[in-house]
């Protein structure tokens, strides 16, 4: 018995996968929608099956089988969605799922219904990558601009808020009006003039 095919050590390690990121992103979104549709597909059934099993007394669900998934995205809505799932940066799809499931989890809606909560969900993905992206150009930009210092503004201007030229009119009432008189309640502090 030979050992050379266990000690396969010095052989380079498989690849992963040669698929872009934005691929697996679109199938990871694509296989969860999938999977979340033929969920709540079981789900609408269980609950018809309940209101049935209520009106008529009687539990034939043992005697059934499980029917085919009845509900599928039409292939114009399927595109649609691949398209925008595209658009999501890889960053983003875990929590697009995560907001899927939690939404789904708050609204339990039809079979029906579960393709446009996804497509809502992928536009509040997109509009956020979109600010963050606008955010980061911002910064972007405020980082890359010139700064001027506080030394060439120094040169370019002196500021002397003291010495003016220009005469005010308060100044003016102020130097010729003799002080004002106390009010009644305030004692007068002069000094007294000398003759």
């Amino acid at each position: 018995m030979s050992l050379i095919p266990w000690l396969r050590w010095n052989e380079a390690p498989p690849r992963l996968s040669s698929r872009s990121p934005a691929e697996m992103v679109l199938e990871t979104l694509m296989m969860e929608l999938t999977g979340q549709m033929r969920e709540a597909e079981r789900q609408q059934r269980e609950r018809s099956n309940a209101v049935r099993k209520i009106c008529t007394g009687v539990d034939y669900s043992w005697l059934a089988s499980t029917p085919r998934p009845t509900y599928d995205l039409s292939p114009g809505e399927r595109l649609q969605l691949e398209d925008v799932c595209a658009k999501i940066h890889p960053s983003y799809c875990g929590p697009a799922i995560l907001r899927f499931r939690q939404l789904l989890a708050e609204h339990e809606p039809e079979v029906q219904e579960v393709s446009r909560l996804f497509r809502s969900v992928l536009q509040e993905v997109l509009e956020r990558m979109k600010q963050e992206e606008e955010a980061h150009k911002l910064t972007r930009q405020w980082s890359l601009r010139p700064r001027g210092s506080l030394a060439t503004f120094k040169t370019r201007a002196r500021i002397s808020p003291f010495a003016s030229d220009i005469r005010t009119i308060s100044e003016d009432v102020e130097r010729d009006a003799p002080p004002p008189p106390r009010t009644w309640s305030m004692p007068e502090f002069r000094a007294p003039k000398a003759d």
